[in-house]
């Protein structure tokens, strides 16, 4: 990673650790919570599988995320093991727009590689940044390789979409910080 890029980075999350908010209430900062046991006895796999399924399907975040993770490292069926990418992608999604970094971290792997999706470089450096923001330490260094193979104007690009993203962020982060002060008004007053 450049200096520049590090500077950067650093800033925004000096600047994100300062203001006071409830991860319950932030749509970046997200509190990991329950959980399934994929990692059982092959006869008491699909039982845990769809137990898995119910709770992500219920919005379970952690869920989301260990379906992603069993789907991409996939099932061994005799010798051979078969990966559902699609699955997983499904899977990583969720959990990633819900800002669960290790899904953020995967599913940028997969837009890096091109596995399960076509190739997108841009696409992959901003979850990756995203993953980064959001705890996944590994993502800076996957996020460096990224980039080191980026053409300016996808580095641009990139960088474009994630200064939205953060100036989004940072307006809902204020919007949190004056609506829960005392004195100030939830919504300004009309004039």
């Amino acid at each position: 990673m450049n200096r520049t890029s590090r500077t950067l980075l650093t800033g925004c999350l000096l600047l994100l650790a300062s203001l006071p908010v409830k991860a319950a209430d932030n749509s970046l900062l997200v509190p990991i919570t329950g959980s399934c046991m994929l990692n059982t006895p092959p006869e008491q796999l699909a039982e845990a599988v769809n137990a898995c399924q119910r709770a992500a399907q219920a919005g379970d975040i952690e869920a989301q995320f260990e379906l992603g993770v069993f789907h991409y490292n996939g099932e061994y069926k005799g010798e051979l093991r078969q990966r559902d990418l699609s699955q997983a992608l499904f899977w990583f999604e969720q959990a990633s727009l819900k800002g669960h970094a290790q899904a953020q971290y995967y599913l940028g792997l997969m837009f890096y590689r091109g596995e399960g999706v076509p190739e997108n470089p841009v696409q992959a450096y901003i979850l990756l940044k995203m993953s980064a923001v959001n705890g996944a330490e590994e993502a800076l260094d996957a996020a460096d390789q990224v980039y080191q193979q980026m053409s300016r104007s996808q580095v641009e690009i990139a960088n474009q979409v994630l200064g939205e993203i953060f100036r989004d962020y940072l307006l809902e982060l204020q919007g949190l910080e004056q609506s829960t002060q005392p004195g100030f008004p939830a919504e300004p007053p009309l004039n």
